[in-house]
């Protein structure tokens, strides 16, 4: 359980440092772990806003005798960034540019800096840096750095320790060196020489035994680079930033890192090259290899299989895997001259077909090579392919692929036969195993498939490391290859090195610091691997029964499908990026770890495995903790292992409704579709904020609605169905509450397109006497048996037209889309089949084009249309049938707003506390692009939240697309 009481050093940094510290038990738990099977609560965390902050951080733990760690996206996968230390959580601010000097293709950066952002720095001046890693929309350059992290390009870039020219660092003792290229025969009297003079003597006195001792192999990154020390090594004159590359934090802070950059890669070309066997392709990456490219990558079986699992790669699968291979090797030529890449892609294919796997080789089983010399296609393929991990993490048992042996590195003339050993272990154990990523370089990243709930499971993870360490012996390879040694592979360094080198590193630690401020008990003094009192989870780790709102049967059905839900989520950081897609927009915003899918996830889990103490799931902390998401679920597509905290807050806020009561603001959003058809007959008194005096601020006291913010305008009318509707209609025309009471022009819109368009169509409802409703603001509020009861109602009055064969078409994303996520988890009638004819206007029409149907559209006045997409549209991929629609109608120009969440969200967006921070959300992207737009451009957006949301931020109007397509049509 997660100590709630604060640990005396926090309370000195918060004395220090104020806000900037985090203490109480769900902020320290939400650092307890890292992408690795580890878990252990910090004593406090520091979110510095300066590198002076870190400077009196490491004052304090001085004096205090308590360790510090520095961290940055959090994603290692060793335990190297979770400890019974101080955490200091530098991604948030130290996270500067310092310099970039283009002529010596250099730059100088500060530790959180991630690496995508400095590589877009990087582009106008046609430079990047190499070092490549999957993880590259949330990786940290101080954390790269003291990995030694190396990317798929490795073959042709190297390492980190290859790429780093020099660090700025803070010592144990408070003073500053900085590591860099020395002269040894210049070294002065400053302490810092002097630290310098006692590593290289170090060196000296251990030439031999690290000369025998350090791997001759493509990669390692075992324990302290003592090779950097060597006096042969960069020609004499060592480069000591060498010492602190891969360190993990164990030696110092870097304060500055400065970096060799390279010019960017030019053209490129890929081809995937298919075998029908897993030994195949092993054997083949040494002939591959001699073509000279910059990547050779694996995806095994399982691997392919479980990414066809996931929506948001199913489609880019389908362009470049053929049939059913056993393993697939990516290969990337980015030569200067493309006509040299061309020439080898064609290489590889006479290559596959010399070694007998060449599509159609008479008598050879199939196999060969899809060419991708396109960029839309190299950017699919290399997508998937950095989401290796993630895809493999999918897997919905209690039994996951652990990381433990996956960074082994051998000789690729030995990589057949030792993945085949390798085979013949997970064999012999009863277990199965994933491999895929850096062939090019003999490091695979295997992952044994075991169940660390148990016993028998951590007996065989210790037992497959023992053995697969002595297979790496016997080939002379590395057991450390890439991700680092943490807790997971420390303990090894004797039996893989040599006690005399183990002897070295503990010297190094030693003279850098004496008394074990930073990161101890990593590469030096590790506990042992398999101690399960590090573990996340450990004995007796389990949740109580306790039934769940939804059924969650991917994880195990309402009892335990919950807590299967929830540990999907595994650490390793997809929803930090700030680049493209959507999620996580409220982590955009604030840079909290608090507010972000994964720290969600992780409260969650603590919180109802009882280690957050008695009530923590109802309590004020878990609502802080939920406050900001905004249920977009962008998550349910874009994070990997889906990880579905729309769904999940649902779960948070009924046991909160059952435990608390609902609040009256809460309420009244609530059942609003309950007295909106009352409501209409008194517009005055609906929209007193907007006239009455002194209302906004009666509203924001009463109920905490923003003064600040006008609440929707009621009009004078409301939606009515248009007469002579069809009596077998192949359409039902669902009118949501929003469209109906607020803007009907917009359901009007829609039925003058449905029947320009020839589809005879009916109003879907009204049933019992009032109109149909999806139950959606009866979630947002946790009233889940209201949510039921109204999703029943409607289903109920739906169900006999899907059956035969209509369909339901409506406006509003986040209630049309209700009908396939919740209601299918929530009624035990309604299966996913029928939820999939509840259809998006677009989405109905562009089937409609498919079948072959007409759709006249003439062109509008605008000549210019800039589209923003709806959360939940984009979660279920339905903005191409929207754009799809927009591009028939002559002359128009549309461009798609690549935007996250607008920050509307419902109720989000009208709330006191939230209002501030839904539009900070809006201006990341969407609003500052709206201002920006020509006034003659239109403003299309299907969601009502969104429209609100460009109305008030950028005050132009935002219309439906049905609205455009009415007018298209009209003018045909």
């Amino acid at each position: 359980m997660t100590d709630s009481r604060m640990p005396p050093v926090a309370g000195r940094l918060a004395e220090a440092l104020g806000p900037r510290v985090l203490s109480g038990a769900f902020d320290r738990g939400r650092y307890a772990t890292d992408a690795s099977i580890y878990q252990v609560t910090p004593q406090a965390v520091v979110v510095p806003e300066s590198l002076a902050d870190v400077e009196v951080a490491l004052d304090v733990a001085r004096s205090e005798g308590v360790p510090l760690l520095p961290r940055g996206g959090g994603t290692s996968q060793c335990g190297q960034t979770v400890n019974d230390a101080v955490v200091l959580d530098l991604s948030r601010n130290i996270n500067r540019i310092l310099e970039i000097d283009p002529e010596a293709r250099t730059a100088t950066v500060e530790p959180g800096v991630v690496l995508d952002h400095l590589n877009a720095a990087l582009k106008p001046h046609g430079l990047w840096y190499p070092v490549d890693v999957s993880t590259a929309s949330r990786a940290t350059i101080g954390g790269m750095t003291a990995n030694n992290s190396c990317g798929a390009r490795s073959i042709r870039y190297g390492m980190s320790r290859d790429n780093v020219l020099a660090i700025d660092a803070l010592l144990a003792d408070g003073s500053r060196a900085r590591f860099g290229a020395v002269d040894p025969e210049a070294l002065g009297n400053t302490p810092a020489d002097a630290l310098f003079r006692d590593l290289l003597a170090l060196g000296a006195r251990e030439a031999a035994e690290i000369e025998a001792r350090t791997p001759k192999v493509a990669r390692h990154v075992g324990g302290y680079n003592l090779d950097a020390l060597l006096p042969s090594a960069r020609g004499g004159r060592p480069n000591m930033a060498e010492i602190l590359v891969g360190s993990e934090g164990t030696l110092a802070f870097s304060e500055r890192i400065t970096l060799k950059l390279s010019p960017l890669p030019g053209e490129k070309v890929m081809g995937v090259c298919h075998f029908p066997s897993f030994r195949a392709a092993m054997e083949a990456v040494q002939h591959i290899v001699a073509l000279g490219p910059t990547a050779v990558e694996l995806f095994d079986r399982t691997i392919l299989e479980l990414a066809r699992r996931i929506p948001m790669f199913r489609p880019s699968l389908a362009k470049f895997v053929r049939g059913e291979p056993e393993a697939l090797l990516m290969v990337e030529f980015a030569e200067t001259d493309q006509a040299e890449n061309l020439r080898r892609l064609a290489g590889l294919g006479a290559l596959m077909s010399e070694l007998g796997f060449g599509w159609g080789v008479p008598g050879k089983a199939e196999g060969g090579v899809v060419e991708a010399p396109e960029p839309a296609l190299q950017r699919e393929i290399t997508e998937v392919r950095k989401q290796g991990l993630n895809i493999m993490m999918s897997m919905t048992t209690e039994a996951k692929p652990v990381s433990f042996i996956e960074d082994c590195c051998v000789d690729l003339p030995d990589l057949a036969d030792y993945t085949d050993r390798l085979q013949e272990i997970f064999a012999r154990h009863g277990v199965s195993g994933t491999f895929y990523a850096h062939a090019s370089v003999g490091t695979l990243h295997v992952r044994p498939v075991l169940n660390l709930k148990e016993q028998a499971g951590v007996s065989t993870l210790r037992a497959i490391a023992e053995e697969t360490f002595e297979v790496v012996r016997h080939y002379r390879g590395a057991h450390s290859g890439e991700h680092g040694d943490g807790i997971i592979r420390s303990e090894f360094h004797e039996s893989m090195l040599g006690g005399r080198m183990v002897a070295a590193f503990g010297e190094v630690k030693r003279r850098f610091d004496p008394d074990g401020i930073f990161n101890p008990g990593r590469i030096v003094d590790p506990p042992r691997m398999d101690d399960r009192s590090l573990f996340r989870y450990r004995p007796g780790y389990g949740w109580p029964e306790r039934e769940s709102v939804f059924r969650w049967p991917a994880h195990g059905g309402a009892g335990r499908g919950l807590q299967g839900a929830v540990e999907m989520c595994n650490n390793n950081g997809a929803c930090r990026k700030l680049g493209e897609g959507v999620m996580c927009p409220s982590y955009r915003v604030t840079r909290a770890e608090r507010d972000l899918t994964r720290g969600r996830a992780n409260t969650l889990r603590l919180a109802m495995s009882g280690q957050l103490g008695p009530g923590a799931l109802t309590s004020d902390e878990m609502a802080e903790t939920m406050k900001l998401c905004v249920s977009c679920k962008a998550c349910r597509r874009e994070c990997p292992t889906g990880v579905d905290m729309a769904r999940m807050k649902i779960e948070v806020q009924a046991a909160r409704a059952a435990a608390r009561g609902v609040g009256l603001r809460e309420r009244l959003v609530a059942h609003l579709p309950r007295y909106a058809p009352w409501a209409r007959y008194l517009p005055w008194a609906m929209n007193a904020q907007r006239w009455l005096p002194g209302a906004a601020w009666a509203g924001e006291r009463l109920l905490g609605l923003a003064a600040s913010r006008p609440l929707p305008r009621w009009p004078f009318d409301s939606y009515h169905p248009a007469a002579g509707a069809a009596e077998a209609p192949e359409v039902l025309l669902f009118a949501d509450t929003f469209n109906r009471y607020f803007e009907p022009e917009n359901l009007r819109a829609a039925e003058r397109v449905l029947a320009g368009a020839g589809r005879p169509f009916a109003p879907a409802g009204p049933a019992r006497g009032r109109p149909l409703c999806c139950g959606r603001t009866y979630l947002a509020a946790g009233m889940v048996d209201e949510a039921r009861a109204e999703m029943a109602r409607t289903a109920a009055a739906l169900r006999p037209a899907l059956e035969r064969g209509a369909a339901v078409v409506g406006l509003e994303p986040s209630c049309l889309l209700t009908f396939r996520d919740e209601a299918p988890a929530l009624l035990d009638d309604w299966p996913e089949a029928l939820g999939a004819r509840v259809m998006l206007f677009e989405e109905y029409l562009a089937e409609r084009l498919d079948a072959g149907d007409a759709l006249p559209l003439g062109p509008v006045r605008a000549r210019r249309a800039l589209l923003h997409g709806h959360c939940h549209q984009k979660a279920f991929g339905q903005m191409a049938p929207v754009q799809r629609l927009l591009a028939r109608i002559p002359g128009l120009t549309t461009e798609l707003v690549p935007s996250s969440c607008c920050g509307g969200a419902g109720a989000f967006q009208y709330q006191a506390e939230t209002a501030e921070t839904s539009r900070a959300m809006a201006e990341l992207s969407l609003l500052p692009r709206v201002r920006g737009a020509d006034p003659e451009t239109v403003i299309l957006a299907d969601g009502t939240s969104c429209r609100h949301q460009i109305a008030d931020g950028a005050g132009r109007p935002a219309a439906h697309v049905a609205t455009l397509l009415a007018a298209a049509m009209e003018s045909a």
